[in-house]
């Protein structure tokens, strides 16, 4: 996937991601929540992009 893509994806989520947060009403609580989620979706959408999910799935622990 070309970089120029990956940093699109990432402005297009970070925008609709601040449009939630600014402008529909929820708690802090929630709020937070989401953000997480989305943040650990994007942390594990960009691992498995560059190719560091194949890599972590061989490590035996």
């Amino acid at each position: 996937m070309p970089l120029l893509n990956i940093i699109i994806v990432l402005i297009v989520v970070g925008v609709l991601l601040w449009l939630v947060n600014t402008y529909i009403p929820m708690d802090r609580k929630i709020k937070n929540i989401l953000n997480a989620v989305v943040v650990i979706i994007l942390v594990v959408w960009l691992l498995q992009v560059f190719g560091l999910m194949d890599y972590l799935k061989r490590i035996k622990i």
